[in-house]
This record gives C-alpha cells, sequence and structure tokens, in this order.
C-alpha cells in the first residue's frame, strides 16, 4: 500500500505510512503531466521530518517527469508556509498552502515564478466554525469542557486557485482565487 499512487499524504511523513508523498498524473487540461507533493509543516504540528529537506530529495526527480509541480504545503504558521514558497521559488509550479481553513489574500506569482498562496481555503458550509456547527464549537471555548462538533449544513463555500502554468518551463504566469458559494 505504500508505493498505492492514488494515496497521496505528507512527503515528510515517517518510512512506513500508507501511500506516497508525491504523485505524477496524465492532465485533462495538457498534454503535460502534473506532478503534486504533500508536505506538513513542523511548527504548531506533530512531530514530523524537515519538509525542507524532504521536498528537496525529490524535485530532480519530479522534474525528470514533468515540468508542472504543485505543492501544498499543509501547516499551521504562515511563516514556515512563507519560506517554503521561497525555498522553491523557480523549482516548482506553485506552492499552495493548506490547513487553516481560511483563505488569505496574498496570492502571488514569486520572482522565480512560482505562483503562491498562503492558505488556499476550505471547501465547506459557510455559516460555521470550519465547517462545524457553530453552537458546540462556542461551547468548548465558553467551557473548555469536552464537546462533541458536528458537521454544518446549509451553503457551501468552494475556494482554491487557479494557476496558469507555461507548460515547457514549468513557471507559473498568473494565480487566480477561487471562493464560490454553493447551496447545496
Amino acid at each position: 500500500m505504500t508505493e498505492d499512487r492514488r494515496l497521496l499524504r505528507p512527503l515528510n511523513f515517517p518510512r512506513g505510512v500508507p501511500g506516497r508523498g508525491w504523485t505524477v498524473h496524465a492532465s485533462r487540461r495538457s498534454a503535460v503531466p502534473v506532478g503534486v507533493v504533500n508536505l506538513i509543516g513542523r511548527v504548531f504540528m506533530g512531530a514530523a521530518d524537515c519538509p525542507f529537506a524532504a521536498v528537496d530529495g525529490v524535485i530532480d526527480e519530479l522534474r525528470r517527469e514533468t515540468s508542472l509541480i504543485v505543492v501544498d504545503m499543509h501547516g499551521e504558521a504562515t511563516s514556515e508556509k512563507v519560506a517554503m514558497g521561497r525555498f522553491l521559488d523557480g523549482r516548482v509550479s506553485a506552492v499552495l498552502g493548506s490547513h487553516t481553513h481560511v483563505q488569505t489574500a496574498d496570492d502571488d506569482i514569486l520572482p522565480g515564478g512560482t505562483a503562491y498562496l498562503t492558505d488556499a481555503g476550505m471547501c465547506g458550509p459557510e455559516a460555521s466554525v470550519l465547517g462545524m456547527k457553530t453552537e458546540p464549537v462556542l461551547r468548548r471555548f465558553l467551557t473548555q469542557m469536552p464537546t462533541r462538533f458536528e458537521v454544518a449544513t446549509g451553503v457551501a463555500l468552494v475556494q482554491g486557485a487557479l494557476v496558469d502554468v507555461a507548460e515547457s518551463s514549468g513557471r507559473a504566469t498568473a494565480i487566480r482565487r477561487v471562493r464560490e458559494r454553493v447551496e447545496t
């Protein structure tokens, strides 16, 4: 199961954890396949190997398979995500942050041609606290007592980013945040 390309998990998780830290798949919009790397940060997160060293060790291998590489930097600290964007600038097509569920407004093309966004946001119920019903979350904050959280319902938000990339070079030419309301 460790080699199953359908199961993507952070590249910097320990060996033996099911899944792979990166994969390359055919693109529906391009003749060039798309490489995707998942990393997990270490600041305010659980123990994991260094995401910088981990991704540095696979970039050359990925670039032999494709020029289009997207990195999902899953982390709590914005500074760690920004640092990863700068570290990979010019080496990957995009670094898109995840985890905090709040879409940031810092979408940009870095000097080396890498599209960057600190957090792509969330897909889930809009009238919620990070996708959960509001009342139980408030009760937990107010009482500090364990409370069962339930997924909220209603109008959903779909958030993310669209990145245009020059296929030959893998350099981003544009990045646009996506934020759409969807009736459920």
